[in-house]
């Protein structure tokens, strides 16, 4: 599948799980949360995330994020730099790949590794 387009899946699937886990665990108003949600799912935020989790990518992951990154885009970010705009697509790219091949315990795994921990933890008890 073209890069771009998982893209375009990941980035709707990120902005949903990152909604969906502020407003599980928090007591805030929604003007608040939009303003974190925003910083988190902007261009720059998503470049600070892969920092984290690059690493712990899989030849398969790191090969879907390298595709989406070199990908040529339609359009341009406003606010981040081109380098930044090009990590954050090699990033939604591996999220819309996971998503879409039906791996969403690798995505939890990769985003939200404390609520993994969390879970095993009760798992154990």
């Amino acid at each position: 599948m073209n890069p771009v387009v998982l893209a375009f899946v990941g980035d709707a699937v990120h902005t949903l799980c990152v909604r969906e886990r502020l407003a599980r665990t928090s007591g805030l108003k929604t003007g608040r949360l939009n303003i974190l949600v925003s910083a988190a799912v902007s261009a720059r935020g998503q470049s600070g995330a892969l920092e984290r989790i690059l690493p712990l990518l899989t030849e398969e992951e790191a090969e879907i994020f390298r595709r989406g990154r070199n990908a040529k885009k339609p359009t341009r970010s406003k606010h981040a730099t081109s380098s930044e705009y090009s990590r954050s697509t090699g990033f939604e790219a591996v999220i819309g790949y996971l998503y879409l091949t039906g791996q969403t315990q690798r995505l939890e795994a990769l985003f939200f590794p404390e609520e993994e921990r969390a879970e095993n933890a009760k798992e154990k008890q």
